[in-house]
């Protein structure tokens, strides 16, 4: 089923984590509809970028989420966040995509340069989106204000 233009919604809810687990990650239809609105975002920056947006987590079942270690406000159980990289953008690092959607016209609530990849979140309907931007060093590491370029490139944890 495709959500969008070029996300289907088996890359949106496929996760490893569960497979080894044997965990359903199935959403049901109001999830659906709030995966289409992350998907249509995603396109957004796959047109600002002109790359490939690469999936690697979108939807997380409750149970999912707190096995990959989620935040427990994290959005990825609404539908509502992804997590991406674009491995065909020859443009620069992570941070320099991450600046260039903080610099556009796409709406989003959170944007967060991981250590491995970017993190998008859409506000929950009739919330105001806050245009947060993070950058988080390693798994262990606190959030950091504004995204930050990453010393050894933004793709591998800074130790």
């Amino acid at each position: 089923m495709l959500l969008s233009e070029h996300i289907t919604l088996e890359e949106m809810i496929r996760s490893e984590w569960a497979e080894r687990h044997g965990v359903p990650n199935q959403p049901g239809t109001a999830v659906i509809e709030n995966l289409k609105l992350t998907a249509a975002m995603l396109e957004e920056v796959r047109a600002l970028i002109l790359s490939r947006v690469f999936v690697h987590s979108g939807y997380r079942a409750v149970l999912v989420n707190v096995g990959v270690n989620g935040s427990p406000t994290s959005k990825h159980p609404r539908g509502l966040a992804g997590d991406f990289t674009c491995p065909d953008f020859g443009g620069g690092s992570n941070a320099v995509i991450c600046r260039t959607i903080e610099r556009s016209k796409i709406v989003y609530d959170q944007l967060i340069l991981e250590y491995s990849w970017i993190h998008m979140g859409l506000a929950e309907a009739g919330v105001i989106p806050r245009r947060e931007s993070l950058t988080k060093r390693s798994a262990a590491a606190p959030y950091i204000t504004g995204i930050v370029e990453i010393e050894n490139g933004d793709s591998e944890p800074a130790d």
